[in-house]
């Protein structure tokens, strides 16, 4: 009986490692700014605020872990998620969070809720909205962000573009925004930026990546933007 434990044990034993590599808040980090998509070191590095050297060690350890894959071009290394599974498993992570820890529910309570009134929309209903054609999904995200990937049919409007973007939405249809995840302020931004200018606007309840891991339609490329979209 003992010996027929053993594997189990040592699954665990290794599972334990994986685990171990998320440990750390700096890594959880890397893992959200790659979910928007392959990135070079020194592009993480800018995006989270951490040195090369140290971005670098990080990335390292969550490639020991399966995280995360890379590739060489040139003297340039980049880094993608290894699989969805591993945005399922961070919002799993953060659903688990929420529910259980007085410390991230207090959080989420104080400076993002307090943000957004309304209920946000879940995956289900923007996909309904999508096939009635009456919704305009924007993304704020950076254009490059946008490019490796978005929901279909999104117009790219970077949150910085938006002010001077609005006269190219149409009134008669809700907009739909959304960012890089649910702990992502870019989004709560531009509902607010929208609403202050009648715009009837929410925030999707989760960010692309999410979305992307749920099978959902996505597409890459320059597929939309506000300035090709008639006012």
């Amino acid at each position: 009986m003992a010996d027929d434990k053993q594997p189990k044990r040592l699954i665990f034993e290794q599972l334990a490692r994986v685990a171990k590599a998320v440990a750390q808040s700096n890594r959880l980090e890397l893992l959200e700014a790659l979910s928007q998509g392959e990135r070079g070191v020194e592009n993480l590095a800018r995006a989270c605020g951490m040195s090369v050297a140290n971005t670098s060690h990080h990335l390292q350890i969550l490639r020991d872990g399966g995280f995360v894959e890379s590739r060489k071009s040139g003297v340039q290394v980049y880094y993608r998620l290894s699989g969805d599974e591993v945005t399922t498993l961070l919002t799993a992570l953060k659903d688990m969070g929420e529910r259980h820890v007085a410390e991230i529910e207090h959080i989420v309570r104080q400076h993002f809720a307090t943000f957004d009134d309304l209920t946000p929309v879940g995956h289900k209903e923007l996909l309904q909205l999508l096939q009635k054609d009456q919704v305009t999904v924007i993304d704020v995200r950076p254009e490059s962000e946008y490019h490796a990937g978005h929901v279909k049919g999104a117009i790219n409007i970077p949150l910085d573009h938006l002010s001077r973007q609005l006269p190219s939405l149409p009134k008669d249809h809700e907009v739909v925004a959304y960012c890089r995840g649910p702990y992502c302020l870019l989004a709560y931004e531009a509902v607010r930026k929208l609403r202050q200018h009648g715009f009837r606007a929410r925030r999707l309840h989760e960010g692309f990546p999410e979305w992307k891991a749920g099978r959902l339609p996505s597409a890459t490329g320059s597929e939309k933007t506000a300035d090709r979209r008639k006012p």
